[in-house]
């Protein structure tokens, strides 16, 4: 596995066809600094950049968690509320997921709390151990969640419960957060959850990169779309990916009772 820092708090893996983003501040939960606001869409577009990678997976460093949120020791000065909605416009970073045509995943261990939550959200899937805790708790600090919280929640799980969640601050537990949807794996252990991730990321990489980002194109805009407006641009997707080399690939595979080879093209 090749390794690259991206600053002192983002890492890079490149596992075969699998991009590993590492928030690596194992000291302090791998809470959110400038460096991570920074250097995870840095790392995002490295990886959707590079034809080798298929699928893109986020984890936290440290036996801890995940991402505890925001660094609340990160000193800012006095601000007004134009001050303070001018910087964190600059910032919207991760926003930069929802640019992402590959998939992405979530590692999810241990804390997975504010900001932290709010990255997990923006991932294609949540993939938690059984050790995971979730909270949104910014409404106990005069707040609400500032990194799309409020808008994300509400398109996983059911708007009552988003609601639920955001109003009371309350921790969910990674069995109760499976069981209402905002997980959608839980591994058999905490210490296999990476090697558990690694296989369903394989899976998804074996299949034809052009078909995946399709998929996951159509489905993010069934959040959006009229319903008409989403069957239009379901079939005009499917239209582009019948005549291409991976389909025929498929058939030829199946035909001849082997493993397809998918380029992509």
């Amino acid at each position: 596995m090749d390794s690259l820092c991206i600053n002192a708090s983002v890492q890079l893996e490149m596992d075969g066809m699998i991009g590993w983003v590492v928030l690596n501040r194992p000291g302090q939960i791998n809470a959110i600094n400038d460096d991570i606001r920074i250097g995870v869409p840095q790392a995002l577009q490295q990886l959707a950049r590079d034809p080798a990678i298929r699928v893109i997976v986020l984890r936290g460093a440290g036996s801890r968690g995940f991402c505890a949120g925001a660094d609340i020791k990160e000193k800012r000065g006095a601000e007004t509320a134009i001050e303070v909605r001018q910087r964190m416009e600059k910032k919207r970073w991760i926003e930069a997921l929802d640019r992402m045509e590959k998939p992405v995943i979530a590692a999810i261990h241990g804390y997975c709390m504010g900001g932290g939550m709010e990255l997990a959200l923006a991932c294609d899937l949540r993939f938690a151990a059984p050790d995971a805790v979730f909270s949104l708790p910014e409404t106990g600090l005069g707040l609400i969640p500032g990194g799309g919280g409020t808008q994300r929640l509400a398109r996983v799980i059911s708007p009552g419960r988003a609601l639920d969640m955001l109003l009371t601050g309350e921790r969910m537990e990674a069995l109760e957060a499976k069981d209402i949807g905002l997980v959608t794996r839980l591994a058999a252990s905490t210490a296999s959850l990476l090697d558990e991730v690694r296989a369903l990321a394989l899976k998804i990489a074996a299949k034809p990169p052009a078909a995946s980002a399709s998929v996951k194109l159509a489905a993010r805009a069934s959040l959006e779309l009229e319903l008409k407006h989403g069957l239009d641009l379901e079939l005009n997707l499917f239209a582009l990916l019948a005549p291409s080399n991976d389909v025929q690939e498929a058939a030829r595979a199946f035909s001849e009772k082997r493993v397809p080879l998918f380029t992509g093209s």
